[in-house]
């Protein structure tokens, strides 16, 4: 199923959303880790055709974005802006007020795309249910107002969907996840599908673990393009929204070259059977329970974590504390890339 419909403002095939809109099949992805350079997003802009770009608030380059964007000449209503609602800003009024700081950041009146950054919520006292919940409901509303065009999720799993389905009005009409030859989640993908939410993919190429597959230099070789070409177009064939990242200009424009090519359904399956499960960012399986515990026992557990002593938990006999901490400090340590209470 390729995900590839009428193009849109810059050339791109556009896919329909749920909310009556159009999202560009590939776009431009930011991150907060060396993840901006204004040359190269001005030149995607202005030179590959890019209409569609990728942001967060975590990321840190909102207001830098406003630059590149009011400088590239685009017209706004050509645009997609996708950011996302990182979860200190969770809760109803939260929100609501960080929505407005993300469009004064980006210069923007309204976002094409709102996300919930992370199923994790970390509120004390609170569950994870409750409080994304309490969030969509003000996701609801910012859609209905038309400060977001559309409103969706990421990194959300069935169960989370499932949640959200259950307490809420509106479904969301985007869920972004990883994806790429290793991390190919079918059956969530096939259960956004059933319920009319987009599936959005990034890191399509594995933080560049896939480039170097036999398997995918091979088949870059057979079809005379590179290794990031074939991940992208196999993504996109694949049905999904496909935001790769890069701050180098040739690369993006490589990135770009996609739409000119086709790969055979029997190489399609070929890279549909490398999946085998790998993560190479966040992985929301880790949120392996939903926890309510005080807030001064959040605020102990934070506290400890900077230090990694495990013997400061000994007076303590609840094994839900036990379990928290080491995940907190596995995270702290580098070891896990998220904190994993739900």
């Amino acid at each position: 199923m390729a995900a590839e419909g009428r193009p849109g403002p810059g050339g791109v095939p556009t896919v329909p959303v749920a909310s009556g809109h159009s999202i560009p099949v590939l776009g431009l992805g930011t991150s907060h880790r060396g993840g901006y350079s204004h040359a190269a997003v001005l030149h995607a802009l202005q030179k590959c055709g890019i209409r569609h770009i990728d942001t967060a608030k975590r990321y840190g380059c909102e207001s830098l974005l406003q630059r590149a964007i009011r400088e590239s000449g685009v017209k706004r209503e050509d645009l997609w802006i996708t950011t996302k609602l990182w979860h200190s800003d969770y809760g109803y009024e939260n929100t609501k007020k960080a929505c407005l700081e993300s469009c004064e950041r980006l210069g923007v009146e309204y976002l094409d795309l709102y996300l919930i950054h992370w199923p994790d919520a970390q509120v004390p006292g609170k569950s994870n249910r409750e409080v994304r919940a309490e969030t969509w409901r003000a996701m609801e509303e910012l859609y209905e107002k038309g400060l977001c065009k559309s409103i969706g999720v990421s990194n959300f799993l069935i169960s989370h969907l499932e949640q959200l389905k259950e307490d809420c009005v509106i479904t969301p009409h985007v869920n972004q996840v990883e994806y790429h030859p290793f991390q190919r989640p079918q059956e969530l993908v096939d259960y956004c599908r059933s319920r009319d939410i987009v599936f959005e993919g990034y890191c399509p190429l594995a933080k560049g673990e896939a480039l170097s597959h036999p398997t995918v230099i091979q088949l870059a070789k057979k079809y005379g393009r590179t290794p990031a070409q074939i991940c992208i177009r196999w993504s996109i064939q694949n049905g999904i929204v496909t935001i790769p990242k890069s701050t180098k200009a040739d690369r993006i424009e490589e990135n770009c070259k996609v739409f000119d090519f086709t790969i055979a359904e029997d190489d399609v399956e070929i890279l549909n059977g490398m999946h085998d499960g790998r993560h190479v960012s966040w992985d929301p399986s880790f949120i392996v329970f939903d926890s309510n515990l005080r807030k001064e026992d959040m605020e102990f557990l934070n506290t400890i974590a900077f230090s990694g002593n495990p013997a400061d938990l000994a007076p303590f006999a609840c094994e839900e504390l036990k379990l928290y901490f080491s995940f907190l400090t596995a995270k702290m340590s580098g070891r896990l890339s998220v904190c994993v209470v739900v």
